[in-house]
């Protein structure tokens, strides 16, 4: 693990205004995480975690505050500029899967390489890959529908990491699934953290599935507790 700090955010803060009313999801969140570390983000539902980990996507724009990632400031980036980034650098697994039914697993793991420069070959090829490291290689050509819970947020995994990211955000991706489909998920990324390298920060309310990470931070009521400081 290198001492560099891959994720550095100062005094982030992000507040929603919902009619006259003021929602603060965050505040002065002080973190540093450093490459090659698995950082689980716990606390209860409503405590900051996943507006913590959109913001380290640059999927939302903090009120105020900074937000450093892999070196790039992200509030200095422009919209298209940020999706430009996001493609390359950060792979992002939902609790949801989102994945697109009418299009078989391959297809769906392909979809992020459309943006590349890579050839049709190409792009098969590592969609393939990614799926046969997620374990799925006999399912290229199934679609969803045909597809467990466990194995549609598998080939979620495998869309999360086809362009082979170097930081993959995690939010709750055990949420919707069974014990051992979770620890199937589970065990995927900590083999993508520890044999590839993969910088893994994934938000769970779940005590199980953060035994999987090296670190936990927790959050409570928008405020991130200081590393080591465990919520009574």
């Amino acid at each position: 693990m290198e001492d560099t700090a891959i994720i550095e955010t100062t005094d982030l803060h992000k507040e929603y205004k919902r009619d006259e009313f003021k929602i603060i999801a965050l505040q002065n969140a002080n973190m540093q995480i450093k490459k090659g570390e698995f950082v689980a983000l716990m606390g209860p539902s409503g405590s900051g975690k996943s507006t913590l980990l959109h913001l380290i996507a640059a999927i939302d724009r903090p009120t105020h505050g900074r937000v450093r990632v892999l070196g790039q400031d992200l509030q200095d980036l422009t919209d298209k500029q940020i999706a430009h980034w996001r493609n390359e650098n950060v792979g992002f697994v939902f609790q949801s899967f989102n994945l697109i039914p009418v299009l078989t697993a391959r297809e769906n793991v392909e979809l992020p390489l459309l943006l590349t420069h890579l050839s049709k070959r190409e792009r098969i090829d590592h969609a393939e890959n990614a799926l046969r490291l997620v374990g799925l290689g006999d399912r290229l050509g199934h679609y969803p529908r045909q597809l467990s819970g466990g194995q549609e947020q598998r080939v979620a995994i495998a869309r999360a990491i086809v362009t082979d990211p170097q930081l993959i955000l995690a939010d709750e991706p055990t949420g919707d699934l069974d014990a051992q489909s979770a620890t199937d998920v589970l065990t995927i990324l900590s083999k993508l953290n520890k044999e590839f390298n993969k910088t893994v920060v994934m938000v769970t309310h779940d005590p199980h599935a953060a035994k999987f990470a090296n670190k936990i931070r927790y959050l409570e009521k928008g405020e991130l507790l200081p590393e080591g400081t465990v919520p009574q």
